[in-house]
């Protein structure tokens, strides 16, 4: 049974994101992201300026006038939206936790899939599977995806990415549209990513926070990790101690975005600050001009 404050939270997330599909994201993800290739549509009578490459002699023969084969995209795509519910999602200094923006990120891209006609699968993790969908079409299939979104308890805190990857190389045996939505807080995936990107058309969605790199000015103050429950002592007043760990965590944070970079994998970084509507429009757009 959902509870009844998840339905109301599916039912607001249906609403914007629909809308938001409809206005601005259908048609830039159709562009954005294209079907498998072309496929035999029908023939027609020939028209001048049509390739004579185009023409079917056989169809001409029998007709004793000239027509040509028409193909049209191969459209159906199937989109895998892999989204971390570890427990550094639970953060958020803003309005919304990085976790919840996810799932609206999520929501968007699916109705943009389904609107599409696009399969969409559904793949959240800690660092275990927590929960799989297969891929399916449909609006009552993604509305289902976003109860999982919402309503779904991790069993672990913890985060392994590594795990997400290898989980989807062993479900997926064609190459699919994949977004993969978390923080990126972990270690030792690389090799795992290298691996989906070449195979799947890989797109991650780098979701983080200001005060994650930025620490207030609060005397002494006692920080717990979320996801191993270790915790320790900081003292933000000394202004050099603060200073070095705020260049560690920035300087981490643009060594991933540059390692992203020189390996061919696309990645939109999304601060809970700003709406995440430009970020993925601008990557959309150019993802167009680029195929």
């Amino acid at each position: 049974m959902i509870p009844s404050e998840i339905l109301r939270k599916v039912k607001r997330i249906e609403l914007r994101t629909r809308g938001l599909v409809n206005e601005l994201f259908g048609g830039q993800y159709h562009s954005a992201f294209k079907g498998r290739g072309m496929t035999f549509s029908e023939v027609r009578e020939y028209q001048p300026g049509d390739d004579i490459r185009l023409i079917d002699w056989n169809v001409t023969a029998r007709s004793n006038s000239p027509f040509i084969k028409v193909f049209e995209e191969e459209r159906e795509l199937t989109v895998y939206l892999i989204v971390d519910i570890s427990a550094s999602g639970q953060f958020g200094s803003n309005e919304k936790l990085k976790q919840e923006i996810g799932a609206e990120i999520a929501a968007v891209l699916g109705f943009s899939a389904i609107k599409n006609n696009d399969k969409v699968g559904l793949l959240l993790f800690s660092d275990i599977i927590e929960k799989y969908l297969i891929p399916k079409k449909g609006k009552s299939h993604i509305l289902r995806v976003i109860q999982e979104l919402l309503n779904s308890k991790p069993k672990h805190k913890r985060t392994s990415i590594k795990t997400a990857f290898d989980y989807l190389l062993k479900i997926s045996t064609r190459k699919s549209v994949v977004f993969f939505i978390s923080d990126f807080i972990d270690e030792s995936y690389w090799d795992s990513l290298k691996v989906v990107n070449r195979k799947h058309d890989l797109i991650g969605i780098h979701l983080y926070d200001a005060a994650e790199y930025k620490l207030p000015d609060a005397g002494v103050i006692k920080v717990k990790d979320a996801e191993t429950n270790d915790s320790f002592w900081i003292d933000t007043s000394n202004h050099f101690l603060k200073l070095q760990l705020q260049e560690k965590l920035l300087s981490d944070k643009d060594n991933f975005i540059k390692s992203a970079k020189n390996i061919g994998f696309d990645l939109i970084s999304i601060s809970t600050e700003q709406d995440y509507i430009d970020p993925l429009l601008a990557f959309f757009r150019m993802r167009e001009k680029r195929s």
